[in-house]
């Protein structure tokens, strides 16, 4: 007969409020009184008296708590500090949908560490304005989507793509290269649940081929950027951004390759810190909490 004591529910709490002393003692408490057990805390607090962040992960013994008990019991205790906070089930993974055009290294890296279970999300399908992986989508047997895009359907594309994230209850959108712009209101409607990758030679190499414009100009670090959609294009807040030193050698194609590589990376770091809660926002910039 085993004598292991049965795992209690986990959960993470996440907030953020204007630091004033407190708080940690006043999370602690709620947490004691609630037989929680503190598995990681993290926290940070501006200087000069600005925001308080804090995530923490903690489990509660057998038979455990329902999400929204311990959320309720938690109210009293944000409204005392004016916090903006969530509580997740840890168990519970985010539903994504993923967004792709014509280069696949990030749709492809995105559904491979999916797939192995490396990345803590659930993909509730992969959208698309090409057909062009439609078959490497099926191939890991998730729903693709094929939503052409010109001037005149872009409206009903958007319609449709709107409609696709709420029938699918989709939590966070991954712009894995789609090269379309959304709308304004698009981006409004996900804002702080849409991320995007992008090269890091913006705003100095702008339009077709960045790449070759690096190389034009004799380049020494290729990078990238992941970062939250917002109305005003490619300039949300950052969640990661990585480079890779490159020198003369380098052709305008490995430049690519070496860029695409650096862009996966990113922008896999970023999808696994927002499915961890680690993420918080703080006006034009984020927090992220190891």
């Amino acid at each position: 007969m085993s004598t292991e004591e049965p795992a209690g529910r986990e959960f993470i709490l996440t907030l953020s409020c204007p630091d004033k002393p407190g708080i940690v003692y006043a999370v602690s408490s709620f947490l004691v009184q609630h037989s929680a057990n503190i598995i990681t805390s993290q926290q940070y607090g501006e200087p000069d008296g600005g925001l308080f962040f804090m995530r923490v992960h903690f489990s509660v013994p057998p038979p455990g708590r329902q999400t929204a008990e311990l959320e309720r019991d938690f109210t009293w205790v944000a409204e005392s500090y004016h916090m903006t906070w969530k509580l997740n089930d840890k168990t519970a993974r985010i539903k994504t949908l993923l967004m792709v055009s014509q280069l696949g290294h990030c749709l492809n890296d995105l559904l491979f560490r999916w797939s192995s279970g490396s990345l803590p999300i659930d993909i509730t399908g992969v959208v698309s304005n090409h057909e062009v992986f439609r078959s490497l989508t099926e191939t890991y047997k998730v729903p693709f989507h094929y939503l052409p895009v010109t001037a005149e359907t872009k409206p009903a594309a958007e319609a449709k793509l709107l409609s696709l994230i709420d029938e699918t209850k989709t939590e966070l959108v991954v712009l894995a290269r789609y090269m379309q712009i959304l709308s304004p209101e698009v981006c409004k409607r996900v804002e702080g649940r849409m991320i995007n990758i992008h090269h890091s030679f913006l705003p100095s190499f702008k339009g077709a081929k960045p790449y070759h414009q690096a190389y034009a100009k004799g380049v020494k670090l290729v990078g990238a950027t992941a970062h939250y959609v917002t109305p005003d294009l490619d300039e949300g807040p950052i969640i990661e951004q990585g480079l890779m030193r490159v020198d003369h050698t380098y052709s305008p194609a490995r430049l690519v390759e070496a860029g695409r590589d650096v862009e996966t990376q990113v922008l896999a770091r970023a999808v696994t810190w927002h499915a961890e809660h680690r993420v918080l926002l703080n006006g034009n910039r984020t927090v992220v909490l190891p």
